[in-house]
């Protein structure tokens, strides 16, 4: 996001408190996917130099129906500066990615292993994440997979992002997602990709190191990739540290080659 946007998501996000509606969530999730198909509603309310109040009208008039708590969070979001109106559109979905987070503690946890099925799953991956599939034919694959097996937001969420594709892979969206909910919570996700699975000595030493470099809790998932041959590789938030075996002999064979 532009400095901007990131000004103006922070300053929607203080519309986001304990206690909000447990409906705000999935409300502005389906907002922002309305948004998201009409360029002329995404620019009228998105446009920074629109009035405020004719925005706030525009939201009134439109989305009257959903709940105070999400209605509130939108006005707050139409109100700020956005650099453009995509940014606009991710803001609006990442607040409710936040109420989602809000309302359900353990989300990113379950968009985790949401994703981790995924990428198990190669005919998943073509059905959920093909662009001629009808939306609506997606949305009810997801219900019927995850419905009764993980909550009711994660179900919301997972059918959100596979119904609002805009460029991005599911499995990258689904983690993403989960980054933001975490984030939500006060801590961070780390992604530790290993050769060989690490002892339970090894993890307890790495989420301590990786805490105190984030400076509040990471919750650690684990991928094992043969291909790395040894040693380790570490996503936390836009930082990635490849300390592997193959990350090493690319730099040489990049070296050999110049």
């Amino acid at each position: 996001m532009g400095s901007a946007s990131r000004e103006a998501l922070a300053q929607a996000r203080t519309a986001l408190r304990a206690g909000l509606d447990q409906a705000a969530g999935g409300e502005l999730l389906r907002v922002a996917g309305r948004i998201a198909e009409s360029p002329a509603l995404a620019a009228a309310l998105g446009d920074a130099s629109a009035d405020a109040v004719a925005k706030t009208q525009v939201v009134e008039r439109l989305f009257g129906g959903i709940s105070a708590d999400a209605r509130s969070v939108l006005v707050a979001a139409v109100h700020a500066r956005w650099s453009n109106v995509d940014e606009f559109v991710a803001g609006v979905e990442e607040l409710g990615l936040r109420a989602e987070g809000i309302a359900n503690p353990e989300l990113s946890d379950e968009l985790l292993a949401v994703a981790d099925l995924v990428d198990r799953s190669h005919e998943l991956q073509l059905s959920l994440g093909s662009k001629l599939a009808e939306p609506a034919g997606k949305v009810t694959l997801v219900q019927r997979l995850l419905s009764g097996k993980t909550s009711a937001s994660t179900v919301a969420v997972v059918s959100h992002l596979v119904a609002n594709p805009r460029g991005r892979r599911l499995d990258a969206a689904l983690r993403q997602a989960a980054r933001t909910a975490a984030d939500q919570g006060g801590s961070e996700l780390a992604t530790v990709t290993v050769a060989a699975p690490l002892s339970g000595a090894q993890q307890d030493r790495l989420a301590r190191a990786l805490e105190q470099s984030a400076g509040r809790p990471v919750k650690i998932t684990t991928v094992v990739d043969p291909e790395l041959i040894g040693g380790v590789r570490i996503q936390l938030a836009d930082d990635v540290i490849d300390g592997s075996v193959r990350a090493r002999l690319e730099d040489l064979r990049q070296q050999l080659a110049a």
